[in-house]
C-alpha cells in the first residue's frame, strides 16, 4: 500500500490542481473518525439506509424472484452493521442462500465472521478477502443466481464516467438475471446535505486533516496541521459535494519518501473527495447506461436515500 500511496500522493500534489484520493482516508485513526461522523445526528445516510434494510427486507427478497438457492455477495462488507438485518430476516425465514462478504481487509473479515457466527449461527457464510473483480469472476461460474450488494452510497465517490465504468465491470462479472442492490444518496434540501458534510462539530475537518497526518507518519512529510483548514461545497444542480483541504499560507512541505518538496500558495486547495447526490431520473439513466434494468427504488421514510434494485439484462 505504501508504494501506491507514495505514488498517488506524488501525482496528486504535483498536479496543476492538487488532489488526494479519498480512499486513503481510512487508516486506523481515519476509520475511527469516520465512525464519529456516522454517529453525528446531521449525518443521515447511515440511519436512512439502515431503516431501508431493516424495514423492507421482505420487499427486497420478494423483488428478487429467485426460484432457487442464491448467493448474496457484498462488496466492501466492512463491519456488516447494515446488512445484518437483511441476513437476519433471511435466516429467520429459512431462506436458502450463501452470504459471501468481500473486503480487502483480512482483519475486517475476521471480525465480521466472528460477530455473525455469534449472532446468526445458522448463517452459511463464505468470506473472501481480495479484489472484488477477481472474486466476482469466480462467483460468475456458480450454478446459483447472485444478489450483489454495493451499499452506503459509495457510488457517489465516483465521477460520472468512472461510475459507469465501475458498473459496467460489475455487469461484466454477473450472469443474466443476477441482481444488484446499490445505495444512492438522493438530492434533497441543500441545507440538509451541507450540514451533513460541513458539520459544526469539526469532525469532518479532522477526518480530512488526518490524511495529512498519515502522509507525515507514513511518508516522512512535515505538514503543519494548523496551517491547513477544511472547506466543503454542495452544488444542488449537479448534486456534487466536493471537499477540500485549504493551505492557510504560502508554504513548503517536504515529503522524504518521494524526495520532493511541495509548494503551496496562499489559500491553495487540495481536492480530497467527491460525494455525488442523485435524482431518481439520474439513477434510472445510470442503470440503463450500464446495461441494467431498474426493478425498484426502496426509499427511507424521509426519501433521503434509496437502495436501488437492478437486474442484469
Amino acid at each position: 500500500m505504501t508504494n501506491n500511496f507514495a505514488q498517488d500522493v506524488l501525482k496528486g500534489l504535483t498536479a496543476k490542481s492538487k488532489h488526494l484520493s479519498s480512499k486513503y482516508f481510512y487508516d486506523d485513526n481515519g476509520s475511527r473518525i469516520f465512525q464519529e461522523i456516522m454517529n453525528m445526528p446531521e449525518y443521515y445516510l447511515t440511519d436512512a439506509e439502515f431503516e431501508i434494510l431493516s424495514m423492507q427486507s421482505k420487499q427486497i427478497i420478494d423483488a428478487l424472484q429467485f426460484s432457487t438457492p442464491f448467493n448474496i455477495v457484498e462488496l466492501g462488507a466492512g463491519d456488516g452493521f447494515k446488512t445484518f438485518k437483511l441476513l437476519e430476516y433471511l435466516v429467520n425465514n429459512d431462506v436458502d442462500f450463501n452470504y459471501m462478504p468481500i473486503d480487502i481487509s483480512q482483519e475486517a473479515i475476521d471480525i465480521l465472521v466472528e460477530r455473525l457466527g455469534e449472532r446468526l449461527p445458522n448463517l452459511n457464510i463464505r468470506p473472501k478477502v481480495g479484489d472484488y473483480f477477481e472474486i466476482l469472476k469466480v462467483n460468475k461460474q456458480s450454478d446459483f443466481p447472485s444478489l450483489l450488494l454495493f451499499l452506503g452510497g459509495n457510488i457517489g465517490n465516483y465521477q460520472s464516467g468512472k461510475a459507469r465504468d465501475l458498473l459496467n465491470l460489475f455487469n461484466d462479472n454477473m450472469k443474466i438475471g443476477d441482481k444488484l442492490l446499490i445505495g444512492f444518496d438522493i438530492k434533497k434540501n441543500p441545507i440538509i446535505i451541507h450540514n451533513a458534510y460541513y458539520d459544526e462539530h469539526g469532525i469532518t475537518k479532522r477526518f480530512n486533516l488526518n490524511l495529512l497526518l498519515r502522509i507525515n507518519r507514513e511518508l516522512g512529510a512535515d505538514f503543519k496541521i494548523d496551517d491547513f483548514d477544511f472547506y466543503c461545497h454542495y452544488n444542488p444542480i449537479t448534486g456534487d459535494v466536493k471537499s477540500y483541504i485549504v493551505s492557510l499560507r504560502k508554504q513548503s512541505v517536504e515529503i522524504k519518501a518521494i524526495n520532493k518538496t511541495i509548494e503551496f500558495d496562499y489559500n491553495e486547495l487540495i481536492w480530497t473527495e467527491l460525494s455525488k447526490k442523485y435524482s431518481l431520473d439520474e439513477i434510472r439513466n445510470l442503470a440503463k447506461a450500464s446495461n441494467f434494468q431498474l426493478i425498484t427504488n426502496l426509499l427511507d421514510c424521509k426519501h433521503y436515500f434509496t437502495d436501488s434494485l437492478w437486474e442484469k439484462i
